[in-house]
């Protein structure tokens, strides 16, 4: 890991699914006589073989470079991904904000590279077009849809901003377009997703919602590593993904020559929110915390 994302790290610390394996070599890129084991964990919200076509000219090109053997492991929600990365099982992880948020905060994963997409990432919370709901307040003593735990557009930054609310019941929905198909089937009066989530599942439904609430932005998604990667291994990774035919970097997600997001203020947006994580599975939901005595 070069100098300025060791300070990096530095500054910032205070239903899995298949997997395939590609072997580059029998040569060590850690230690003589041995061969490296990298398991890169990727959240795909879509099941199946497709949702790991785009990663695996990644793959084939990582395990030449360390040559060791690379699996990609994908998971289709954060909650998975996040007791994969609390375990340290996940050697890289291509990870959305929220979880990259708490790898860096609370396991020690460090960022490589940023991952495509917006420089700003935003939650919306959506109803149903002919709802009467007009803010807020207004889905006090109601049923909304929210993510599971690690996405921060559809789990945290909801919380964030209706703190203070007694909501009837929290339903957590395993992706986002569950959380679409929820709220057009009346099952609740609102969910929380990722602007571009909406955006990419909403024509499914037609003209069948609005958006009631767009959140702060945050921090896009990173490539970590995983501390117990072995430091020249971590070097040789770093290098050959900065070195990476653009067409690979392209198809696996990430940018190469961009500088790390700041995540600073989103671990702190974090730390003020997780708290309330005790409270959002009961019936009521308050989302408000005890003072403190």
């Amino acid at each position: 890991m070069n100098l300025s994302r060791r300070h990096f790290m530095q500054g910032l610390l205070a239903v899995s699914g298949f997997s395939t394996t590609l072997m580059g070599g029998c040569a060590s890129s850690s230690s003589p006589g041995s061969t490296s084991r990298l398991i890169v964990g990727i959240v795909n919200y879509e099941a199946g073989e497709q949702s790991l076509e785009a990663y695996q000219p990644f793959q084939t090109y990582l395990a030449e470079q360390t040559q060791g053997v690379v699996e990609l492991e994908p998971v289709f929600n954060e909650l998975k991904a996040l007791e994969q990365i609390q375990r340290q099982i996940w050697s890289l992880v291509f990870a959305p904000p929220g979880l990259a948020a708490i790898a860096i905060a609370e396991t020690q994963y460090a960022p490589l590279f940023p991952l495509q997409g917006p420089n700003v990432v935003r939650s919306v919370i959506v109803v149903r077009q002919e709802s009467a709901i007009a803010s807020l307040g207004d889905l006090a003593n109601q049923t909304i849809a929210l993510g599971t735990p690690g996405s921060v557009t559809g789990y945290y930054l909801p919380l964030y901003d209706l703190y203070g609310l007694t909501l009837e019941e929290i339903r957590f929905a395993p992706t986002p377009r569950t959380v679409l198909e929820w709220l057009a089937a009346n099952e609740v009066v609102a969910g929380a997703l990722s602007e571009d989530d909406y955006q990419t599942y909403r024509s499914e439904f037609g003209n069948a919602f609005r958006v009631l609430h767009t959140s702060r932005g945050v921090a896009p998604g990173a490539v970590l590593i995983a501390p117990t990667v072995e430091r020249n291994l971590q070097n040789v990774i770093e290098q050959a993904m900065a070195s990476a035919p653009s067409n690979i970097a392209t198809d696996a997600g990430y940018i190469a020559n961009a500088p790390l997001p700041d995540y600073a203020p989103l671990i702190e947006l974090l730390a003020k929110v997780r708290p309330l994580e005790a409270n959002v599975k009961q019936t009521p939901a308050i989302l408000t915390l005890e003072p403190q005595t």
